[in-house]
């Protein structure tokens, strides 16, 4: 494994009415986070949100480069981004107790906390299709180049961590800073990271490391 500090390249927030940022994705041009009552849209540019859509948000968010998906206490919402038109749901794996939310290859990764896993699930049915253990609480989880990352909290401390999706083990890891919580994690397909700051109301962008070899994904 592969281990180093994570960079910090930019804060932006904390933001107004906002006490507390839950999950955080990416839809090629805005950085959406949950923040509980509803989602926001920040320009990562001018570091200003433009505009909100008013949904349950209390964990985990995802994009499928269509519409969102959104963890609402023990469903998963989606959501047309233009409207904010709930046009499905199914329920979550965890039962209340998922975290991080991501999309890839046409299925739902989801982050169960205190459980310390990720399930791979259906996203039609909820069915659950795969489970990775991780052994540190999991917060955030992301995918990007075919790589499956995944934010953890344990000690007061979080790390990013690249993990084998069939196995769990760990590949590289980026050490965030004593006492900075990750609470939604998503790349924007180039070199960054976003992560959510929790109760500080801020979003992290943390530089991705360079590939130094092929992923399968």
């Amino acid at each position: 494994m592969k281990r180093a500090k994570a960079e910090i390249l930019r804060e932006y927030g904390p933001f107004p009415g906002v006490e507390a940022i839950h999950g955080v994705s990416f839809d090629g041009e805005n950085v959406w986070f949950a923040s509980g009552d509803r989602l926001n849209a920040l320009d990562p540019d001018s570091g200003k949100a433009v505009r909100t859509v008013d949904v349950p948000a209390h964990a985990g968010t995802a994009f499928d480069g269509r519409h969102l998906f959104q963890i609402t206490e023990k469903h998963i919402h989606k959501i047309d981004p233009a409207t904010g038109e709930v046009l499905a749901t199914i329920p979550s794996p965890g039962d209340g107790k998922d975290s991080g939310l991501a999309w890839a290859e046409g299925t739902l990764w989801v982050g169960q906390y205190t459980d310390r896993q990720i399930h791979q699930i259906d996203p039609d049915t909820g069915a659950i299709l795969r489970t990775i253990q991780s052994n540190r609480f999991v917060t955030g989880v992301t995918w990007v180049d075919g790589e499956l990352w995944h934010a953890t909290w344990e000690n007061d401390q979080s790390e990013l961590r690249h993990v084998d999706p069939q196995t769990g083990e760990v590949l590289d890891s980026l050490d965030m800073p004593a006492g900075v919580f990750v609470s939604g994690l998503e790349a924007d397909g180039g070199d960054r990271f976003y992560c959510g700051g929790e109760h500080t109301g801020k979003i992290r962008a943390v530089r991705r490391p360079k590939r130094t070899g092929a992923s399968a994904g």
